[in-house]
């Protein structure tokens, strides 16, 4: 019954209801319970008054939950067919948002797009794993090892990272880089073409830290030693680190954090609110909160395991080397084990525009979950 459902499913005329029936509910159910964490920490954020923080984070995971079950009905034959388009318009927003971008902490990051703020590198993360899923789904083992046929995915990871170190964002543009890394690696690309990279990137990295803004060098010099500078660039993480450790096993309870509610620790609503979590539900509430998310990463790479075609794999690999990323960052940044830079931990975190990319990515992995059976053509000589 259930291998005749799956048939179904693999057929492109297959109805919605039978298209429903395929979707792993039990993953949409834990996409909930981390948005119930994230609205729970930033009811906290919002010293208990729901309309600051928490009701707009609820909102946008109700519209971003509709938004992800109607993608994931989607035929991904038909997603890969426009990945690119996708890619084109991600770009065109990258180059819109340095010409008219809204300007905020020094760096010119956002548009207005009517009453949502967006943020264009976020979402072309979700764009260039298309572009190169797209590109590489019907590549063969030869064809992979032909560096002509890498030029022009190459190409098509520089540019978004390029324009994104425009904003400035190093943070984001070092991500997007990694998430083109790790499509190229599924792909088959040559270990030591790899190495060739990474030495090439340590011989450029003295150059590339003398071209970094004052904050950037700044943000490395505080890592080394925060207490350097307590007051100024070392006063986010070591508030970090105190709240983090006054934690304890079991934390000091639903708003009880004296660091988040004090306001000695910054930007709880965003950046830090992982923190906001370890400081009111402690040690257990904090790996908690991690499992849940190891978890979704963890769903991402099932799903490549489990497609029988190469643009599912490599999706599913680049969306959950993605949300690993957002995570392994976010938590290493507070935690004061890599530079602080501005990374939101998915659903959790208060923002649009990473919620809003966070579902659509989740809705592009449930399609490739749902037509993990389907067609995708001949294998490219």
């Amino acid at each position: 019954m259930i291998f005749e459902r799956r048939l179904l499913a693999r057929d492109r005329g297959a109805g919605v209801l039978e298209k429903l029936w395929q979707i792993p509910w039990s993953f949409v159910l834990l996409l909930c319970a981390v948005a119930a964490v994230g609205y729970v920490a930033l009811l906290s954020a919002g010293s208990g008054n729901p309309d600051t923080y928490a009701q707009r984070h609820a909102i946008r995971f109700g519209f971003g939950l509709v938004l992800m079950l109607s993608i994931a009905l989607v035929d991904i034959r038909l997603i890969a067919r426009f990945a690119w388009v996708g890619y084109l318009g991600g770009i065109a927003l990258l180059v819109l948002v340095l010409l008219h971008g809204n300007i905020g902490k020094g760096a010119q990051r956002w548009i207005d797009i009517g009453p949502v703020q967006l943020q264009p590198s976020e979402l072309m993360k979700i764009m260039l794993v298309l572009g190169l899923a797209a590109w590489f789904h019907r590549a063969s083992w030869e064809r992979m090892g032909n560096p002509l046929f890498l030029i022009p995915p190459a190409i098509a990871v520089l540019v978004p990272v390029g324009l994104i170190l425009k904003q400035p964002n190093l943070g984001t543009a070092l991500i997007t880089g990694t998430v083109g890394a790790a499509v190229f690696w599924a792909a088959g690309m040559r270990w030591w073409k790899f190495a060739g990279l990474a030495a090439a990137a340590a011989i450029a990295a003295p150059i590339a830290y003398e071209r970094l803004h004052d904050y950037q060098r700044a943000r490395i010099t505080t890592f080394l030693d925060p207490e350097s500078d307590p007051l100024g660039a070392g006063y986010n993480i070591i508030q970090s680190k105190i709240a983090l450790g006054s934690g304890g096993l079991w934390g000091k309870g639903f708003l009880q954090g004296t660091q988040g509610h004090l306001n000695f620790l910054p930007e709880k609503q965003t950046d830090f609110i992982f923190t906001m979590i370890a400081e009111e539900f402690g040690l257990v509430g904090a790996l908690t909160t991690l499992a849940m998310l190891t978890l979704m990463v963890a769903f991402c790479y099932l799903v490549a395991f489990r497609s029988r075609h190469q643009f599912g794999r490599l999706l599913a690999v680049g969306l959950g080397t993605n949300y690993f990323l957002y995570v392994f960052v976010n938590v290493a940044m507070v935690t004061g084990s890599i530079p602080v830079g501005g990374v939101p931990l998915p659903l959790i975190s208060h923002g649009g525009s990473a919620m809003l990319t966070v579902m659509l990515g989740f809705g592009l992995l449930l399609s490739a979950y749902v037509h993990r059976d389907a067609e995708m053509g001949p294998m490219r000589e």
